[in-house]
C-alpha cells in the first residue's frame, strides 16, 4: 500500500512532538490529522476515519486511554484502525491498560522518529485485514 493512500491521525497535546511527528510523517507521503487534545482526537476519528492511529495517554480533555475505549466500543467508519500509543506512561501496568483496551502497538517516550515509522509500516500490515473482517 503507496503511504498517500494512509492517513494517520496524530494525538498529542505536546506541541513540539505533533508538529515534529506531523512534518516527518507528511515527508514520508502520508496524509496526516493532528489533535491537541483527546477531544478533538475523537471527533477527527469520527469524521475522517483514520487509517492508523498514534496516540498519547495523558490529554486533556479526555486521556488516550478513553480514546481508545471508546474507539474500541463505538467504532466509526472502517470500524477499526490500529492504534499505536506513543507516550510517556512506559510503566507495565500503563502499558497493560493498553493491550487490555486492544491497542496494536506501544512505543514508549521520549522515542525516535525511526520507532514510531517502523510501527506505523507494522499497522499497515493490518488495515486490509481489518478492512476485510469488518466488511462482512
Amino acid at each position: 500500500m503507496d503511504t498517500s493512500e494512509i492517513k494517520v491521525l496524530i494525538a498529542d497535546d505536546e506541541p513540539d512532538i505533533l508538529d515534529s511527528m506531523a512534518r516527518r510523517l507528511k515527508s514520508e507521503g502520508y496524509q496526516v490529522l493532528t489533535a491537541r487534545d483527546g477531544q478533538e482526537a475523537w471527533e477527527k476519528v469520527c469524521r475522517t476515519s483514520p487509517d492508523i492511529i498514534l496516540l498519547d495517554l495523558i490529554m486533556p480533555k479526555m486521556d488516550g486511554y478513553a480514546v481508545l475505549e471508546k474507539l474500541r466500543k463505538e467504532p466509526v467508519g472502517k470500524k477499526w484502525a490500529p492504534v499505536i500509543i506513543v507516550s510517556a506512561q512506559g510503566e507495565i501496568p500503563d502499558i497493560r491498560r493498553g493491550f487490555d483496551l486492544e491497542a496494536d502497538h506501544y512505543i514508549t517516550k521520549p522515542c525516535r522518529m525511526e520507532d514510531v515509522l517502523k510501527g506505523i509500516q507494522l499497522m499497515v500490515k493490518l488495515i486490509p485485514q481489518r478492512k476485510d473482517s469488518n466488511e462482512e
